[in-house]
């Protein structure tokens, strides 16, 4: 039976709104790092380009919004959001980010966000009329459809992104770094903005979506299939003792730090504490390579070594 009028309006409204709200979601996701690294008062290793694409993203959605004669109101509302967030998300990280990080990031806003942006947004006002051809800020006509090209261009690069990470999947049999949540909240998020592109009649909208159902569904498959395979690189767990120490730290010009029973911090340079057997009942042995990064833990219950990967 066909949709009626009133029926289209309405499931248009609605998966608006669930758009809105599933959109929200993600872009609330990063809060928890975030809000780890204002308390560590560091970024630790995280990256922003993340965070300056997401900012791209809404601001060029933004535009498109804008040229957009009529529906336009669901995609402002969500972007302006979204771009207030990633905005706080990469002052944030600005603050707290390493020099290096910190202009590393400034040049990727510089990038996206004012030559990329910049060029799109001065090339289709020249270049491309809208509906009223007298009128330099006109709306619609070629205007709209060459930014909506880009949209979709753009958004399926960004859909296309985790393919790496899947790949990392496939390869590791490990799911550690593609969460289910997460996929199952960027797949549910494709779909909203699927029916909402589509009960639009708005394809630029819709048909990135389909890319991004479908390896949301793929994601969600390999989680299901690997979330209980051993990963094929579990780190190995050595044997170590006091002459093992003493080797590595010859070789890799690093001090072994030991804590004994009692918690009690020692170095190579201090007599060992021992117990009742007059051997050292270590706890854990943290090494330190030059810069403070944490290369090796010890399990002393067990007495055995695992490598951490070094930063």
């Amino acid at each position: 039976m066909a949709l009626t009028h009133f029926n289209h309006h309405e499931l248009m409204y609605i998966f608006g709104i669930l758009g809105n709200i599933v959109s929200l979601g993600v872009f609330l996701a990063p809060l928890p790092t975030f809000w780890r690294v204002f308390k560590k008062k560091s970024t630790e290793g995280f990256q922003a380009l993340p965070y300056s694409v997401a900012l791209f993203s809404c601001m060029l959605l933004l535009y498109y919004a804008m040229l957009k004669t009529q529906n336009a109101m669901p995609i402002i509302t969500i972007n302006s959001v979204g771009f207030i967030i990633e905005a706080f998300y990469l002052i944030v990280f600005l603050i707290y980010a390493p020099t290096k990080a910190r202009v590393y990031t400034i040049k990727l806003l510089g990038l996206f966000n004012v030559t990329f942006l910049g060029l799109i947004i001065v090339g289709t006002m020249v270049f491309a009329r809208g509906a009223d051809a007298h009128n330099f800020f006109s709306k619609g006509g070629v205007r709209e459809t060459s930014v909506g090209w880009i949209c979709a261009v753009f958004s399926v690069c960004v859909f296309a992104a985790p393919l790496s990470v899947m790949k990392m999947v496939i390869k590791t049999k490990s799911v550690e770094f593609m969460p289910f949540c997460l996929s199952f909240s960027l797949t549910l998020c494709a779909v909203m903005w699927f029916f909402y592109g589509f009960l639009i009649q708005d394809f630029y909208i819709a048909m990135p979506n389909v890319l991004g159902f479908l390896l949301g569904i793929t994601q969600m498959l390999l989680y299901i299939i690997y979330k209980n395979s051993s990963p094929k690189n579990q780190q190995k767990n050595l044997m170590v003792n006091d002459n093992d120490m003493k080797q590595l730290e010859a070789e890799l010009g690093i001090e072994i730090i030991k804590l004994n029973n009692n918690m009690d911090k020692i170095n190579k340079d201090q007599e060992i504490i021992t117990n009742n057997n007059n051997n050292p009942e270590v706890v854990e042995i943290i090494v330190h390579d030059i810069k403070g990064n944490d290369i090796m833990t010890v399990d002393g219950g067990n007495r055995t070594v695992d490598v951490l990967p070094r930063v």
